[in-house]
């Protein structure tokens, strides 16, 4: 199922949730909607389920027009952070609860029924606990149970809302590569909400980042990382060190920081260097080493530079014994944005 988002606008109050937000989805796209709270994604994500109506724009599926569609005319799989499970079914029941409350010719038989849970407990690994009910399983099981539900009554779209929040960082990775296996056994069109960057990045196969209501950059998670369109985009995915400076014949300087910014025009600046970009090198800038922490194969080292300013640098572990008293560090590679 194709989705696509048309200058979609909605607004509570005075305050705009969305502002004229565009966005094209493919057919069987596991597609994230990235961005801090406020940003606008879950609207976004409610809007495309008919849980929302825009106050401008359309919501088309399939080239059809469902901007003011129920969700259930728009046959939309949900998940929420909070399981929303019954406590008083058992896991079966529970995922068979979308398809038990349908009426004449569109309930399924008995038996289809009850094989269709026993295809979705196979396809999340829960064979066998069926018969259990919500409080005997952890919260990843139940994390699951909720995905069979909203699976068990094949959905055009699948939507997940911060699905894996309420879960410890094991689980929370362990269930992100379930779903990205259950997502490709089915095919199904999905859309995740997350504040989580190794999430997004780790899961889907595009990355829409959201900021005050409007979507700044659309991409692979490569895309986004490595070629950030916008001062935001770079500063929240991903770390970074920012500096504000000016542009002066091809190079960026802001204090005792200088590297250089090819192609980018004379005038103020906001630059970006992430740590691992950062390299020693005699024709670069220098820093003081405070501290190198040794992280795996990786090495954090946090310097000063010679105006006070905080630099932060990622080397690997056989570089470690190279930073230490006063150094030279160059930027390999930047983001320089006029201002």
């Amino acid at each position: 199922m194709t989705i696509s988002i048309r200058s979609v606008e909605k607004k509570f109050g005075r305050y705009p949730a969305l502002n004229s937000v565009d966005l094209e989805i493919a057919d069987g796209e596991l597609v994230a909607l990235l961005g801090p709270s406020g940003s606008g994604k879950t609207t976004l994500l409610r809007t495309i389920a008919g849980l929302e109506f825009p106050d401008a724009g359309q919501v088309l599926f399939a080239g059809q027009d469902v901007t003011f569609a129920s969700a259930a005319a728009r046959r939309v799989g949900f998940v929420f952070q909070q399981y929303a499970l019954f406590k008083h079914m058992t896991v079966a029941r529970n995922i068979a609860f979308g398809l038990d409350v349908r009426k004449g010719q569109d309930k399924p038989p008995k038996a289809e029924i009850a094989r269709r849970v026993d295809e979705l407990l196979k396809l999340v690994e829960l064979e066998g606990l069926g018969k259990r009910y919500p409080s005997q399983l952890s919260g990843g099981q139940r994390q699951r149970v909720a995905l069979s539900r909203a699976l068990a009554v094949q959905p055009s779209v699948l939507l997940l809302d911060e699905p894996f929040g309420a879960l410890d960082a094991t689980v929370r990775k362990s269930l992100r590569k379930e779903l990205r296996r259950v997502h490709d056994a089915t095919g199904v069109t999905t859309i995740f909400v997350t504040h989580d960057q190794e999430e997004a990045l780790g899961l889907a196969d595009r990355v829409a980042i959201l900021n005050a209501g409007r979507i700044e950059q659309i991409g692979t998670p490569d895309e986004v990382h490595d070629n950030p369109a916008t001062p935001f985009v770079c500063g929240f995915v991903g770390e970074a060190n920012r500096f504000e400076g000016t542009v002066a014949g091809g190079r960026f300087t802001s204090g005792a920081v200088s590297f250089s910014a090819k192609g980018v025009r004379d005038g103020a600046a906001v630059a970006f260097v992430r740590p691992h970009d950062f390299a020693l090198d005699e024709g670069g800038f220098e820093v003081r080493v405070d501290r190198a922490h040794v992280q795996g194969a990786l090495t954090t080292v946090a310097a000063t530079a010679a105006d006070g300013r905080a630099v932060e640098v990622c080397a690997s572990r056989s570089e470690a014994a190279q930073f230490a008293g006063t150094v030279r560090i160059v930027a390999r590679k930047s983001h320089v944005y006029p201002i």
